[in-house]
């Protein structure tokens, strides 16, 4: 059977190539880095285990439960602490528990009365369907109110893209917000009555989803499947050029400054948009993918610290807190790492994962790590009652981060898809396409694997 070809051994790359070898389409992944996982990043020192990029995946399709499976891995699967249900937002300098009912969204000190005044109006404003498009900002002040934009919308904001709500395309970046309203009129109507509809799915709302992560972090996950993949992995193999031919596509790379040549009937792009962007593709009618260049990936640093629990007032009980602009902290969020799951700290100890940088705060995130253990100290001090030295500190800088899917950004989607119509067998797929969650990736890896087995199989027939 013809093989394929997939550029970038991130998630979503050693999903796709696992599942289709798995269906007996021999694949090639070719990764510039001398190690796979791409944003996931696991270290383990001292006793503690600190994630440098996503902390969880969110089981929001049936398909993610599917490749833990498929992978074998059901056994080194984590589920969170029962205890650590708990979520805070900051307002009024500490970290409010956001309420978990109806009933404690009415009573919690987190909004005023005139919050939740919006939301019991929401299901009564007039929805929008005109198509034109809209940032999550002005989404939120239109539905709701501006005191839910600056204390929730931007820490959520924050927390999930490091971006800007301002800028934030609600129907790129938030589709399922958008299409509640499209759908059902109100945000309120369409969580009741689009339950169903999803169930029916098997979908879950990202904002109830489970989460899991693996006995060794989440770098368990990619590690395996490059064990899976075997000799089929190819590190420190930078992709130069692609070249169209009759029975498919010429990969031209360079392999540790080696220069080599490989033929394959199709080719999955799941590297990140910057990096493709600098692909250079032959093709007729001719191909370019320098647009890709314009998508914003801001900075951001992971910063890992741990303390003596004796040393940390807060009980750190639950998931973490998000933190909005208007408190005027540089943090924009802590997980509660060591809480979530077994084995991230020593006995006695606490992990926590803090993160700067962003949209919020770009000239922060490449500040050497002296400096951004001492910003994050100095806010964890007035959030959490922090005191004494870390007695771990760890940090990663992310120089391009998470791709932003501004206003107009569906322009790029819309150029992908027309390229893969124009150029047959080169196909686009991950985090810059798909969604940003590492769920997104996998699920995205899973279904490119079924499209280009299905193209696989109707050009083998052709060609008979």
């Amino acid at each position: 059977m013809t093989s394929v070809a997939i550029i970038g051994a991130g998630i979503t790359g050693l999903t796709a190539g696992f599942y289709l070898q798995r269906k007996g389409v021999p694949v090639t992944v070719y990764e510039a880095s001398d190690r796979v996982g791409g944003a996931i990043r696991t270290v383990r020192e001292q006793g503690y285990l600190a994630e440098f990029g996503p902390n969880t995946i969110l089981e929001t399709s049936p398909r993610i439960s599917a490749l833990v499976r498929d992978a074998d891995l059901t056994a080194r699967r984590l589920d969170p602490d029962p205890a650590a249900n708990a979520r805070y937002v900051v307002r009024y300098r500490r970290p409010i528990e956001m309420p978990a009912s109806p009933l404690g969204f009415f009573t919690t000190p987190l909004f005023t009365l005139g919050a939740k005044w919006a939301v019991l109006r929401e299901p009564f404003v007039r929805a929008r369907r005109n198509g034109a498009e809209e940032s999550i900002a002005d989404f939120v002040r239109r539905r709701l109110n501006q005191e839910f934009l600056d204390h929730a919308i931007d820490a959520l904001v924050a927390g999930v893209y490091a971006g800007n709500p301002e800028k934030l395309s609600v129907q790129q970046g938030f589709p399922k917000l958008a299409a509640l309203e499209e759908q059902y009129g109100s945000l309120i109507k369409g969580q009741i009555f689009g339950a169903r509809a999803r169930k029916r799915r098997g979908e879950i709302a990202k904002d109830r989803a489970p989460k899991f992560s693996f006995d060794e972090g989440l770098q368990v996950l990619p590690d395996t499947l490059r064990v899976r993949l075997g000799e089929a992995v190819r590190l420190q193999t930078r992709v130069t050029r692609l070249v169209q031919t009759a029975e498919g596509w010429s990969v031209e790379f360079d392999q540790s400054g080696q220069a080599g040549r490989a033929s394959h009937g199709a080719v999955i792009c799941a590297a990140t948009a910057f990096k493709l962007a600098a692909l250079d593709v032959v093709a007729q009618p001719a191909v370019s993918l320098a647009f890709l260049s314009e998508i914003r990936y801001p900075p951001v640093a992971s910063v890992v610290l741990g303390f003596r629990r004796e040393d940390v007032a807060h009980p750190c009980s639950g998931f973490g807190m998000l933190i909005p602009r208007i408190e005027g902290f540089h943090i924009l969020g802590t997980i509660f790492s060591s809480s979530l799951f077994p084995n991230r700290a020593p006995a006695g100890h606490l992990t926590l994962t803090s993160y700067i940088g962003g949209e919020r705060f770009p000239e922060l995130a490449a500040k050497p790590a002296a400096e951004l253990a001492a910003l994050t100290c100095a806010d964890l001090r007035v959030l959490l009652g922090v005191r004494g030295a870390p007695t771990f500190q760890h940090h990663y800088f992310w120089p391009q981060a998470i791709p932003q899917y501004n206003l107009g950004y569906g322009r790029y989607r819309a150029r992908l898809t027309e390229i893969e119509t124009r150029a047959p067998g080169l196909f686009f797929a991950g985090h810059y396409r798909d969604g940003i969650s590492l769920g997104d990736s996998v699920v995205s890896g899973i279904n490119m694997a079924d499209r280009v087995e299905s193209f696989i199989v109707r050009r083998d027939v052709s060609c008979v």
